[in-house]
C-alpha cells in the first residue's frame, strides 16, 4: 500500500501541532483491539456496531455474520467508516478510516488474514480458512464474511498539548461508489 499524503489541518489543531506521521496512525490501527464500523442502511440511516479488526499489509480487516446488518448494508453501498480510538480526551491517538469494504474470498489472501485474527482474539474463538471465508471452530454453523476495506482517506486526532487534526489523501485511492441519488 502506497504511503498518503499528510497534511495538518490548522483549522482543527493547536498553532504548534505538525502533522502525525501515517506511520504512527497505522501502528494505533494495528493495536486496535476494536474498532466501531459505520455502514448505511439502503435507506439512509446510518448503522455503526463494534467489531474486531485487523489492519495488515494497509488494509482494515473484519468480519461478520452472512445474515447481519452491516453485511446486508455493505453489499447495498461499500462505502464503510472505521473509527478506532477511545473515549480519553487529553491523550492518545483516534484514526478514522474512510474506504470501500468488499469481500475477501481468495483462499491464498484469507491465509495470513485468519493467522492475524488468531492474535486479536482471547482463544473464545478460533478462526480457519476454508471454502472461500473463515469459519469459527466455536461456532461451525455461523456463515462468516470477511471485509477488506481498502482506505480512500483518513484522518488522524491526536489528543493531547498540542492537540491536532492530520489528514492522509491515498493517490490511488478507489473512486467512492455513488448512492442512490447519484451523489457521492
Amino acid at each position: 500500500m502506497p504511503t498518503p499524503t499528510e497534511r495538518i489541518e490548522k483549522r482543527f489543531s493547536d498553532p504548534v501541532a505538525t502533522a502525525t506521521p501515517w506511520s504512527a496512525a497505522t501502528e494505533r490501527l494495528a493495536r486496535a483491539e476494536l474498532a466501531w464500523i459505520v455502514t448505511v442502511r439502503p435507506d439512509g440511516r446510518p448503522h455503526s456496531t463494534p467489531a474486531v479488526p485487523v489492519f495488515y499489509d494497509g488494509k482494515m480487516y473484519f468480519h461478520t455474520g452472512r445474515h447481519e446488518v452491516k453485511h446486508a448494508n455493505l453489499r447495498a453501498n461499500p462505502n464503510i467508516l472505521v473509527l478506532v480510538g477511545d473515549s480519553e480526551w487529553d491523550h492518545g491517538l483516534d484514526v478514522m478510516f474512510e474506504g470501500i469494504a468488499r469481500p475477501l474470498t481468495d483462499p491464498v489472501a484469507l491465509r495470513p488474514v485468519a493467522d492475524e485474527f488468531r492474535t486479536r482474539w482471547d482463544g473464545r474463538w478460533i478462526l480457519e480458512s476454508a471454502d472461500g471465508g473463515l469459519e469459527s471452530l466455536g461456532a461451525p454453523d455461523v456463515d462468516i464474511v470477511v471485509y477488506e476495506v481498502t482506505p480512500t482517506k483518513a484522518r488522524g486526532h491526536a489528543k493531547g498539548e498540542p492537540f491536532g487534526q492530520t489528514i492522509y489523501r491515498f493517490a490511488d485511492a478507489p473512486t467512492p461508489a455513488l448512492t442512490q441519488e447519484g451523489t457521492r
